[in-house]
C-alpha cells in the first residue's frame, strides 16, 4: 500500500512579487523583514487610521492583540487571515494583511542606498559592527588621552 502522504504531495507554494499567503509562518517571514512602514487600517472599505511606523514585533500567538499605537506596530498573524502581496510599481509593493471585512495596509518605506550613500543596511550584523566600531573609536581616544 502506497503512502496516501507521498501520493497526493504537491509542491510548496512559489509566490513571486503578488500573490496570496495563507501560511502563518510564511506570513511572519515576510513582514518580520519589514522595519519602517506606511500603514492604512481600513474597515469596510473605508479609512479608519494611517500613519507611519516601526513593526517592533511579529509574532503568532492566539491570545494577544495586534496593536498599532504610538508609531509602533506590534503585528500578531493571528489576528488576520491571510496576506495579500500587490506590486504596485517596480519600488513599491504593498501588504494588506485581511481578517473578513478588516485590512491592515503596510506599505515598506525604503530608501534605497543608489539615493542616499551614507544608507546603511540596518541588519543586526551591521548594528553590532557599527557598534564594535564605536565602542573602539572610544577606546582608543580614551588611550590617546592617557599618554
Amino acid at each position: 500500500m502506497k503512502n496516501h502522504q507521498n501520493y497526493c504531495s504537491l509542491p510548496a507554494p512559489c509566490i513571486i512579487e503578488s500573490g496570496i499567503l495563507v501560511n502563518k509562518e510564511d506570513i511572519k517571514r515576510l513582514i518580520n523583514d519589514l522595519t519602517q512602514v506606511r500603514y492604512i487600517h481600513t474597515l469596510d472599505g473605508k479609512i479608519q487610521n494611517q500613519g507611519k511606523g516601526w513593526i517592533l514585533e511579529v509574532f503568532n500567538d492566539a491570545t494577544q492583540a495586534t496593536m498599532v499605537v504610538n508609531s509602533s506596530l506590534y503585528i500578531n498573524i493571528q489576528s488576520f487571515d491571510y496576506l495579500q502581496i500587490n506590486q504596485v510599481s517596480p519600488q513599491e509593493t504593498h501588504f494588506n494583511l485581511i481578517q473578513d471585512n478588516r485590512t491592515l495596509t503596510l506599505i515598506p518605506l525604503v530608501v534605497s542606498n543608489q539615493d542616499s550613500p551614507m544608507t546603511k543596511d540596518l541588519s543586526f550584523e551591521n548594528l553590532e559592527a557599527m557598534l564594535n566600531e564605536v565602542l573602539a573609536a572610544k577606546l582608543d581616544v580614551q588611550l590617546d588621552e592617557d599618554f
